[in-house]
């Protein structure tokens, strides 16, 4: 017996573990696919939705509630989203995010008496200004979300919201 022969014991163990290797490959396969397919899947592009009509603007911001579909892995539902939206004095609509880019609050309009006319977050006394940038010295570090917004038939439709580089 050579060196290079291999015995009957030595091929039946190669040939077990490779057929065993196969079997759990094939088993494991349609597990991974189905914990990674929603991963893999391209990211659907959120519609735009009717928020309000545009007689309601105003040059003050005002609060706007509406939903949009949000699908999540598997799981599809309905969430609330909010916009601070105005008229500009040029007479273009701006639409802005509620949410402080510092922490992820809740900021209202108007809201602090001793800086009035401007954004307003609680949480760590952040500040905006009317069309959304960030006060220097406060806590946020960037200016406010911006909705994609367009005006069709008299009625104001909101998209996603997309950052704006830090002032």
């Amino acid at each position: 017996m050579s060196k290079e022969d291999i015995s009957r014991r030595q091929f039946l163990n190669y040939t077990l573990t490779g057929v065993g290797g196969f079997m759990a490959a094939g088993m494991l396969m349609p597990m991974v696919r189905f914990a990674l397919d929603p991963i893999l899947k391209e990211g659907s592009d959120q519609k735009l939705v009717a928020v309000t009509s545009i007689e309601e603007l105003s040059n003050e911001p005002k609060r706007f509630d509406f939903k949009i579909k949000q699908k999540d892995g598997w799981y599809e539902s309905d969430v609330t989203q909010s916009a601070w939206v105005y008229k500009a004095k040029n007479g273009d609509i701006i639409a802005l995010s509620p949410i402080c880019k510092h922490l992820g609050c809740t900021v209202d309009w108007n809201t602090d008496p001793s800086h009035p006319n401007q954004f307003f977050c609680p949480c760590h006394l952040g500040r905006y200004t009317k069309d959304g940038t960030n006060v220097k010295g406060t806590a946020p570090l960037a200016p406010l979300d911006v909705y994609d917004s367009q005006v069709k038939d008299g009625k104001l439709y909101l998209g996603k919201a997309k950052p704006r580089k830090g002032a």
